[in-house]
């Protein structure tokens, strides 16, 4: 039998994790995999977001596609769970994907892919039932394997392969939770200073009917109006803007053309842009009097430029 390549994402990412887990991938698989790994102040905003993107990289093939493997590894230790967030696993089409069981990755392809529940393991079950049944495994191994912290090295390799191999793994269905946070935040900020968001851009607070949203720049200490435009190059060059963006079904994305709109505004991954929706919208509505209108997705009314005063540090 063919085994599917895997594509791993981490945020257990140092140079000798990234090791071991591609390795231990490889042995099992028979192939190299793609291990990314998932940096930044908030690698939990940034699976979600790749992950989508990842599996949406499936979609307009115009033919036949061969299944992948995506693994998801997001650890969180705030105590709520013995040895950590339990893993989940779940299809999309032909592809397999294990992840770390977090509503914030979740909860996008729920809303976006049409994902209703997922099979939530436990580690001791699996393993105990593997080597009860088709792992020649000891009692010594299965422990081993079940007190350690590095779950996604030991356990989630094993996990995906005996999925990808047709075993009946004990599961619990859970469904998946499509609402979101209210807070926009910055999902991954680009190799060119584009600021990816977590949502569509009709999805912005205030955005419907607006002509240009309001943007708190860190560097100097006040909001700024940015101007919304259908595509990047349509914001006019050294300009910043609000953008329909490739990431995501439409997601925005905070740009300046021919620039890094993280330096131009100080801003990180995981920063909120926007305040709650309900308060950002009755503030927008209120500032927004007077100004041209416009809709999601279209280009916007003719009016005054928006100016926005640039500070950036050297790259």
């Amino acid at each position: 039998m063919t085994l599917p390549p895997v594509v791993s994402l981490t945020d257990c990412s140092d140079p000798n994790a990234l090791a071991r887990q591609a390795t231990r991938i490889a042995t099992l698989f028979g192939s190299t995999p793609t291990v990314l790994p998932l940096g930044g102040p908030d690698p939990e905003g940034a699976a979600a977001l790749t992950l989508l993107d990842v599996l949406r990289s499936t979609e307009l093939i115009g033919g036949p596609t061969r299944p992948v493997v995506i693994l998801v590894n997001i650890a969180p230790r705030d105590g709520h769970w013995p040895n950590g967030v339990p893993f989940c696993s779940f299809r999309h089409g032909d592809h397999l994907v294990v992840s770390t069981l977090s509503r914030r990755v979740l909860a996008p392809l729920a809303t976006h892919l049409g994902l209703k529940e997922v099979q939530v393991t436990d580690v001791r079950e699996v393993l105990e039932a593997a080597a009860d049944g088709w792992a020649d495994l000891t009692r010594a191994e299965v422990e081993e394997m079940v007190r350690t912290q590095f779950r996604s090295l030991w356990y989630v390799p094993l996990l995906a392969r005996w999925l990808t191999d047709g075993r009946t793994v004990p599961a619990r269905p859970l469904a998946v939770d499509p609402s979101g946070e209210d807070d926009v935040r910055i999902a991954v900020v680009d190799n060119f200073g584009n600021c990816k968001l977590d949502r569509p851009v009709g999805e912005l607070p205030g955005h419907e009917g607006a002509e240009s949203l309001l943007v708190h720049n860190r560097r100097e200490g006040r909001d700024v109006p940015v101007r919304c435009y259908d595509r990047l190059p349509d914001v006019p060059l050294g300009e910043p803007g609000i953008t329909v963006g490739s990431s995501g079904v439409g997601f925005a994305e905070l740009v300046v053309r021919g620039g890094s709109a993280a330096e131009a505004f100080g801003l990180n991954q995981g920063d909120r842009l926007f305040r709650a929706a309900t308060a950002t919208a009755a503030s927008t509505a209120s500032r927004a009097g007077g100004r041209g209108q416009r809709s999601a997705g279209r280009h916007p009314v003719p009016g005054p430029q928006a100016q926005v005063r640039e500070q950036r540090t050297s790259r």
